[in-house]
């Protein structure tokens, strides 16, 4: 007798990279019972490197998430089961008898209700708007924890109304969240309008508040979410100066030739390429062609040997509203300054797009940041490990400086250097700065760019 069965089937933590032990979820994309077609996309994924989509490997039904939004697995661990359509066996257990057995594991899973009486700020203050008893709310996270999901679909179906007991007690504390959200509006009205750099809005949006374990009521502090990505940044930077001994040095650069040639060719660049020729085009080339010279710039520290890379791949420090991410130019040496300024162009709007492949983030030997474009004149960067030095562009700005025992107005710029002092000194450092800065002062009107 033929009959069908189906199976559930755990969904994994991809093996993303090599260096990847975990992953977080950023937001699931679908929710228990959606019909899910393979390769559709599952939930997000935060890595220390990179955000990224998670494809569903089968075709099925979404049956349960193991890992919320915000919580963290190893790779190789499941985060959902998803039930296969089913399949034509000859003799085997029935459809049933499978899905019962399933369906039990579920609930057993189920039954932990240990987290069922921790609400977060964001469901306190959404039940008490709404007058929701939350002991009338079934949980559906992790250990029967309660959900703001869970609480807009108790209010949807008119479990709100029908909680009168809860009206007495919760309604002063509902009639000062609307006080608090016209204070933070307020505030938000007030904040200066940021003119330069990237951050252009009046106001950059503020992550949802769901810190555990506090109240909103305290007056004049509010709770962020460490979101996993700020999370990442955080543990990088910490294991780059715990681990790294840092030192730094700075140079003065004359770029007056490299502003005119620069403005004598960005229009013409732009009705060809379509882009902004940017001043940062140039600096990534002169520090390439220094990092030729001095190779020992591109490399990393491996406890009993120092390894030279021999692709000079340049890490981009690029901003978002909240975080910072460093896409990779793979092979820069091998690239002019018009191919370089493409790079920039199209890793700059992936970043902000939030559309960058884990592969537009690994194999960067050296880090290159301008932080001239926010208007710093200085700046001690933070290496980007496990790399060996970091170097910033700084704002152009004019200044008198003396030529010949005369003053000159002339457009100067700072470049910033961060060392690994294990694999570097100051003289091989020294040299470098002198060879960045002959490069970017060599430019001249006549200079190619292609």
């Amino acid at each position: 007798m033929n009959q069908t069965n189906s199976r559930l089937t755990e969904v994994t933590v991809p093996h993303l990279a090599e260096s990847l032990v975990s992953a977080t979820i950023g937001k699931w994309l679908k929710k228990p019972g959606d019909y899910i077609e393979q390769y559709d996309v599952l939930c997000e994924l935060f890595t220390e490197k990179v955000n990224t989509e998670m494809p569903s490997p089968i075709e099925g039904t979404l049956v349960k998430i193991i890992v919320g939004d915000g919580e963290t697995a190893a790779v190789g661990e499941a985060i959902c089961l998803i039930e296969e359509p089913g399949t034509v066996l000859a003799n085997g257990p029935t459809a049933g008898t499978a899905v019962a057995s399933h369906a039990g594991a579920a609930l057993a899973e189920d039954s932990d209700q240990s987290m069922r009486g921790r609400y977060s700020p964001a469901v306190h203050r959404l039940a008490q708007d709404n007058r929701v008893d939350l002991s009338r709310v079934a949980g559906t996270g992790l250990g029967g924890r309660i959900t703001r999901k869970d609480v807009e679909q108790f209010i949807a179906s008119g479990g709100a109304k029908a909680a009168p007991a809860a009206v007495q007690t919760i309604q002063p504390a509902a009639a000062f969240a609307p006080q608090t959200a016209a204070q933070v509006d307020s505030q938000q009205d007030h904040q200066p309008v940021r003119s330069s750099g990237i951050h252009l809005s009046a106001n950059p949006q503020t992550p949802l508040i769901e810190a555990e374990g506090h109240s909103l009521d305290a007056g004049n502090e509010h709770f962020i979410d460490v979101t996993p990505i700020r999370n990442a940044i955080a543990s990088r930077m910490k294991q780059s100066v715990t681990e790294i001994p840092h030192a730094w040095t700075m140079i003065e650069v004359d770029v007056t030739n490299l502003v005119v040639l620069r403005n004598k060719v960005k229009d013409e660049f732009m009705r060809s390429e379509g882009i902004n020729l940017t001043y940062l085009a140039f600096m990534l080339k002169a520090v390439v062609n220094a990092i030729k010279d001095y190779p020992i710039i591109n490399s990393v520290w491996a406890v009993d040997k120092i390894i030279v890379k021999r692709d000079i791949n340049i890490s981009l420090s690029v901003g978002t509203e909240d975080s910072v991410m460093t896409p990779v130019i793979k092979k820069a040496d091998q690239k002019n300054i018009a191919g370089l300024a493409r790079e920039i162009d199209e890793l700059t709007k992936k970043t902000r797009a939030g559309k960058l492949s884990l592969n537009d983030m690994v194999g960067g030997t050296f880090t290159v940041n301008n932080t001239g474009s926010f208007g710093s004149i200085l700046s001690y960067p933070i290496i980007n490990y496990p790399q060996a030095a970091i170097v910033t562009f700084e704002s152009i700005v004019k200044k008198p400086v003396v030529i010949q025992d005369m003053i000159a107005v002339r457009s100067m710029v700072n470049l910033c250097l961060s060392l690994d002092h294990r694999i570097l000194d100051g003289v091989i450092c020294g040299r470098f700065l002198q060879r960045v800065k002959e490069n970017l002062e060599s430019y001249n009107a006549d200079t190619k760019i292609y």
